[in-house]
């Protein structure tokens, strides 16, 4: 699927309630995160979109197959500005990123200080399951 700049990275049994979609280093984040959610009972789908130009250029289908407009609750976690993701979360998801810049810390601190953590992941899909965002 790389190939096709967006792929389904890793399933859940059934439709999905919700997909987190990542690239890079925060798909593990992503991977993570499904995994509490599975156990609480949210069947989700994480999608790996590293390149949107080669994800854009595929057919409606395929883009439908990967991220189904039925599925409205999406969570984009990448460890840069949210911009651009509107395109894919749609209007009822949201996206875990950086908003500001300037913090000088630690990886391990930084990264927790912008929200990469498997709790923020979970608590925020969990908002937007029951229909808000954060």
């Amino acid at each position: 699927g790389l190939n096709q700049g967006g792929y389904v990275l890793s399933d859940c049994k059934g439709s999905p309630q919700l997909i987190l979609l990542a690239t890079g280093s925060e798909v593990s984040l992503a991977l993570e995160a499904q995994e509490k959610l599975e156990s609480q009972g949210v069947a989700t789908r994480v999608v790996s979109l590293p390149s949107w130009e080669l994800f854009d250029q595929q057919s409606k289908a395929v883009q439908e197959e990967v991220l189904p407009s039925s599925v409205t609750a999406r969570l984009s976690v990448e460890a840069a500005h949210t911009q651009g993701w509107a395109r894919y979360v749609g209007t009822s998801g949201d996206s875990v990123g950086m908003e500001r810049f300037g913090a000088s810390a630690p990886s391990s601190v930084a990264m927790k200080e912008f929200g990469f953590t498997v709790e923020n992941v979970v608590s925020r899909a969990l908002k937007l399951i029951k229909g808000g965002r954060s």
